[in-house]
C-alpha cells in the first residue's frame, strides 16, 4: 500500500513539474520579453537566422521611443531605426483619432505588438514575376534581390507609407528597395 502511494505521489509530482514549465515556454516561443519582441528570420542570408527586434521605452507617448534592429547570424547589428511616438502619432492624426494621451498610448501599443506581423516578413523579397516601377528607389538592388532570392521586411510609418527594406549581399548593408502606399 506504502509503494503504491509513493508511486501516486512521485507521478504527481512529475506531473506537476511538466506543467510548471509550460508558462516559460509558451512566453519564449511567443518572442516577447521584459525587453520587447524578438523573432529570428533568415534575412541576410538564404539559411542562418538574423534576430529582428522591437523594443518600446519610455511612459508617456512625448517620451516614447520604439526602436528595431537587425542582427545578423555572426553577431553585428545591420539596421537600427527609432520611431518616435509623437512623429508615429503626428502621421497617423488625420485618420485617427488621437488627441487624447490614453488614446496615443494605446496606438503606440498596439504598433509595438504588430510590428512582427507575420505579413511584414517577405519571403522572398522579391518574386520572379515583380518588375521595379516608380515606387523602386534603386532599380539595380530590386535587380539584386530578384537574383539573390533574399528576404525582406517592412513597416508602416504612416496610415499611407510603408517602407521595404532588404540586405544587399552587394553592399554589406541594409537598403530600402521599395517605398510605398498601403
Amino acid at each position: 500500500m506504502k509503494n503504491r502511494y509513493t508511486c501516486i505521489l512521485l507521478f504527481l509530482g512529475f506531473l506537476a513539474a511538466c506543467n510548471g514549465n509550460k508558462g516559460t515556454d509558451a512566453a519564449k516561443s511567443s518572442g516577447a520579453d521584459a525587453a520587447g519582441f524578438k523573432v529570428l528570420k533568415p534575412f541576410s542570408d538564404s539559411v542562418k537566422v538574423d534576430t529582428f527586434k522591437v523594443v518600446l521605452n519610455g511612459e508617456s507617448p512625448k517620451d516614447m521611443v520604439m526602436s528595431f534592429n537587425i542582427i545578423a547570424h555572426n553577431g553585428i547589428k545591420i539596421y537600427q531605426k527609432d520611431f518616435k511616438a509623437t512623429d508615429l502619432i503626428k502621421n497617423y492624426e488625420s485618420t485617427l483619432d488621437l488627441n487624447k494621451e490614453s488614446k496615443q498610448k494605446e496606438f503606440i501599443q498596439q504598433e509595438f505588438k504588430s510590428f512582427f506581423e507575420d505579413e511584414n516578413f517577405l519571403e522572398p523579397a522579391v518574386t520572379e514575376n515583380e518588375s521595379p516601377d516608380a515606387n523602386t528607389p534603386d532599380k539595380n538592388f530590386f535587380k539584386e534581390l530578384k537574383l539573390s532570392g533574399l528576404n525582406g521586411f517592412k513597416y508602416r510609418l504612416s496610415n499611407e507609407q510603408k517602407v521595404y527594406i532588404a540586405w544587399s549581399a552587394r553592399e554589406q548593408k541594409v537598403l530600402p528597395y521599395y517605398s510605398c502606399c498601403k
